[in-house]
């Protein structure tokens, strides 16, 4: 019996380094891109509204304290909100309309152009989620989705996909933690690092718009 146990260890642990390393590999630029964006938009004012079911949400919660706390270095607040706290808010929509609508009713109270919405879900199909996601565009918000293989119906609603190469769930969402530690931690780094792409970016959105 202790011999099948460290078996299903073992191999847990090798499936996650080999997922790790394939994850990271695809998707290196992706994170990347998402940090510098979510770091301009910081800039201009924007925020940061995340949403997600389940485990996803605890992520939410996990993120947007992330920002409004810190990370790993002492700096300013930075206004992230998780769609996944307000109960009132959750069980109202979801009695009197649809729990589809829980996170998109949200979105069309909170935001605006110029802020993100950040989508959690391991299917990529989840109707709440891919609401969220109809808003934020309609909104003229950034929107940046984490998902499993392929981002199923969301892959079409997200400025950004980043999806991890499996279907297995707890892998998933163990990737997606990582992801999202490595989101604040370069998203800190170009606000309070390395400011020089950041401040390059500003210059030319003034320029544009002057």
């Amino acid at each position: 019996m202790e011999d099948a146990a460290l078996g299903i260890i073992m191999r847990h642990a090798q499936a996650g380094a080999q997922l790790r390393s394939d994850f990271f590999a695809r998707h290196a630029e992706t994170l990347k891109d998402a940090a510098f964006l979510t770091a301009l938009r910081f800039a201009h004012g924007g925020k940061l509204l995340l949403c997600g079911n389940g485990g996803s949400a605890a992520d939410c919660q996990h993120v947007a304290a992330e920002f409004v706390n810190r990370f790993l270095i002492d700096r300013p607040a930075l206004p992230a909100l998780a769609l996944t706290t307000d109960t009132s808010a959750l069980t109202a929509i979801g009695n009197d309309s649809d729990f589809e609508y829980v996170f998109s009713r949200q979105v069309e109270a909170f935001c605006h152009k110029g802020d993100i919405v950040f989508g959690i879900s391991t299917s990529g199909n989840s109707t709440n989620i891919i609401r969220a996601m109809e808003a934020a565009r309609k909104a003229e918000a950034l929107t940046i989705c984490l998902t499993g293989e392929g981002g199923g119906k969301l892959a079409g609603l997200c400025d950004l996909l980043v999806d991890v190469p499996s279907s297995y769930t707890p892998l998933v969402q163990e990737m997606h933690l990582a992801a999202e530690h490595l989101f604040c931690h370069l998203v800190d780094y170009y606000l309070f690092e390395n400011v020089t792409a950041l401040a390059a970016a500003l210059k030319k959105t003034a320029e544009r718009e002057g």
